[in-house]
């Protein structure tokens, strides 16, 4: 590499490392001409129906923002109980095709069920509001692993596989030079959707016995009338979203730069 290459190079690098958060263009403009045209709605349509930016910030200011990091809490613990697990039983039904056989149907099930009922389920049998919460996450986002896991093992190019087995490896070192690096782009797409996925079933099972979260705080805001509280908790949800989803894709651009 030439010493002017080296510098251009080292500039990129400085540059992404001072701008973590990099969003499009085009996703910006459409987001403030929607912001626009809500504002607009709202000098013809009473507050009750759509309340102006004002009101929704005034209503912002005012929430109890521990809400926020409880939810917060729930939903990276069990994403990540649910990563282990999703992993941990990807890896043993690759290794063995009789687990494979017997469980896949039962991954299938469980990802046929509604995620309502699994909540009306989580109230019928456990007694601790957290534990209901943790249980609904994680049966609804680790099947999700799970399965995003056991299809790019299994997608591992045979080629790869022949040469490797070359320098006559274990099945060990088989497994972690080759297989598991290949589910790593796999692994953070689930991780991007389970996100999401957890962010909205979270709020709904705290919409049952919880009484701290943002989903506890919808139920108050729908209990008063306040639709501009309701907008309020959207907008907060909405922004976590962005923001996580911001920090994932760039885990995932330092993480598989070898894509550039």
């Amino acid at each position: 590499m030439r010493p002017e290459e080296a510098i251009g190079s080292e500039t990129v690098e400085a540059r992404e490392a001072r701008a973590p958060f990099r969003f499009p263009r085009e996703m910006v403009v459409g987001l403030l001409a929607l912001a626009v045209a809500w504002e607009i709605v709202s000098w013809f349509v009473p507050p009750f129906i759509v309340p102006g930016w004002g009101r929704i910030f005034k209503s912002l200011l005012g929430l109890p923002l521990d809400f926020v990091l409880v939810t917060l809490a729930r939903v990276v613990g069990a994403l990540v109980v649910s990563f282990v697990l999703g992993l941990g039983l990807a890896v043993a039904m690759y290794a063995s095709t009789p687990v494979e056989r017997y469980a896949r149907p039962l991954v299938r099930l469980l990802m046929a069920v509604p995620v309502v009922c699994w909540i009306l389920f989580a109230v019928l049998w456990f007694k601790w509001v957290e534990f209901r919460i943790a249980f609904v996450l994680v049966v609804v986002c680790a099947p999700v692993f799970l399965v995003d896991a056991l299809d790019a093992m299994k997608g591992v190019s045979k080629d790869l596989r022949d040469m490797l087995r070359s320098f006559r490896p274990t099945r060990v070192q088989l497994f972690t030079k080759l297989v598991l690096p290949a589910t790593v782009p796999a692994i953070l797409t689930s991780w991007k959707i389970n996100l999401s996925l957890a962010i909205r079933v979270v709020t709904i099972a705290e919409l049952v016995g919880a009484v701290t979260g943002i989903g506890y705080g919808l139920v108050v805001a729908q209990e008063l009338f306040s639709v501009s509280e309701v907008f309020a908790w959207t907008l907060i949800l909405v922004v976590i979203l962005f923001l996580a989803e911001a920090v994932l894709t760039r885990v995932e651009e330092r993480i598989l730069r070898w894509r550039a």
